[in-house]
């Protein structure tokens, strides 16, 4: 379960979001995961979040708003460059228009868009769209 915990969280945003649901409860959290719906907040996918007791196992409440299609979490970190990183959005996203890469940077973990403009590279965590 340790190596998952960020793939755990996104399948159950997913899956809350397809029967409908208001909100989704996750557990058991770590950083990546507050930072990863830290972008999809800022980017408009997910409504809000809130930590409740991050010093032990804690929890995440997630406020949906029901525009999250899909989203994966890569088990292996894949490293990428800056200068591939719109390369492998275009093969792994299905549109152009819409959708994130999640790329761990020494800035911090970062959406691809942002990554670019700062030319940083770094591991990539996952996607959503």
């Amino acid at each position: 379960m340790g190596r998952r915990i960020l793939n755990d969280a996104l399948r159950t945003i997913v899956n809350a979001e397809k029967r409908g649901f208001a909100s989704a409860e996750l557990k058991p959290i770590s950083n990546v995961v507050a930072s990863f719906l830290q972008i999809m907040k800022y980017r408009g996918y997910i409504k809000d979040f809130e930590v409740h007791d991050p010093h032990r196992v804690g929890k995440i409440t997630v406020q949906l708003q029901g525009r999250v299609n899909d989203c994966r979490a890569l088990t292996y970190r894949q490293d990428i460059k800056a200068q591939y990183i719109e390369s492998y959005k275009t093969r792994m996203l299905p549109t152009r228009q819409w959708g994130y890469v999640v790329v761990t940077t020494p800035n911090g973990v970062l959406d691809h868009e942002e990554a670019i403009r700062q030319n940083v590279g770094g591991q990539v965590v996952g996607y959503f769209y």
